[in-house]
Parts: structure tokens; sequence; C-alpha cells
């Protein structure tokens, strides 16, 4: 019995040695291979982890790899165009789409009107799943970043993945990291901590 405690406080020790330990990595520095669809559903299962009042869910992933990279391409390099790049701006726009093996589309799902979760509830939610997810990836061994911006918010791209309702947060990329993690500045927790 005191064998079976240690043992699994440390793997919580070793949980939270990873968990600390991660970071970001630059789709540029991402390479093959990315997470199995095995894997993946593991990463669904961590963000479902996310604290979720009333279990609304207001989230989902849509995986693009391959065939879905080019779907991704053609959508960067239309938006390219409608902002009136050319040439190597267009080019740009399609190595960006497909710069990691795998690449996780987030779509919120927000319901506005619900009586019982207010609307940061839900957005809380996604904000956690996207958390686990990148953790999972993480302590499965894979690089991953989150990536935003404006073209999550064009209509066009949007438009592809989203249902009536939904928006388009993002896009996690991941495959296996290229590079080592890059030195930075040291985390102060003391600065988001206080005491009422």
């Amino acid at each position: 019995m005191e064998s079976s405690r240690l043992e699994v406080d440390s793997l919580r020790r070793e949980a939270l040695r990873l968990l600390l330990g991660r970071h970001s990595i630059s789709p540029k520095h991402l390479g093959d291979p990315g997470p199995t669809d095995e894997e993946l559903r593991t990463v669904a299962l961590a963000a479902l982890r996310a604290p979720d009042h009333t279990k609304l869910v207001p989230f989902r992933f849509v995986i693009a790899r391959d065939e879905g990279l080019l779907r991704l391409a053609d959508l960067f390099v239309e938006y390219g165009k409608r902002r009136g790049k050319t040439g190597g701006d267009l080019d740009a726009e399609q190595t960006r789409a497909m710069q990691a093996p795998v690449v996780i589309a987030v779509v919120a799902r927000i319901d506005t009107q619900n009586p019982d979760v207010p609307v940061h509830e839900q957005w809380s939610c996604v904000g956690g799943a996207i958390s686990n997810a990148v953790t999972a990836l993480h302590m499965l061994g894979y690089g991953a970043k989150m990536l935003s911006g404006v073209r999550a918010a064009d209509p066009s791209i949007a438009s592809a993945y989203c249902r009536d309702g939904e928006t388009l947060v993002g896009w996690i990329s991941t495959g296996t990291a290229r590079v080592g993690a890059k030195s930075r500045d040291e985390i102060n927790p003391d600065q988001v901590l206080s005491k009422l």
C-alpha cells in the first residue's frame, strides 16, 4: 500500500515537472511525425477535462493534415489575394499554413442565451480546453503553438470551419520539435499571486 502511494506521488511530481516545462514552439520548427489519430483522441480527452459548467462543451476541434493542410493553404492564399498580396507574399501564405504536419482548428460554440452559464464561463472553458490540449501534446512528446489573429477573424476562412453561431478561435500547430526550447526569462509566480 505504501509503495503504491509513493509510486502515485512520483507520477504526480513527474506530471507537474512536465507541465512546468511546457512552452510554445513555432510551426516553422515543427516537423514529422505529428500526432497519430489515437494520440489526437487523447488530446481531445484532455481538452474535455477543462472546467465546463453544466458540461456544455462549447468547443470542437477540426484536424488538418495532408489534404486538409492543402485546403488550409488554399484558404490562406485566397486571404492573401483579397489583401492584394502577390508572388512571394502568396507563397509565404501557403507556407504558413503547411509548416506543421498537423493543424488543429479550435472552434467555439458559445450559447449567448444560456440562462445558467454566462458567456464568460463558456469562453473560460474554451481557453481551458486549449490549454489542456497543448499540455497533452507536450506530455505526448510533441511541440505545439496556439495561433490566431487576422486570419482566424477573416469571414471567408472562418466560414470554412464554422457552422451558424460558431467562432473560429485559431489553430494549434503541432508536430515533432526540430529545435530545443528557447531560453526565456524566469517566470515569477508572484506577479499573478495576491491575497484578499
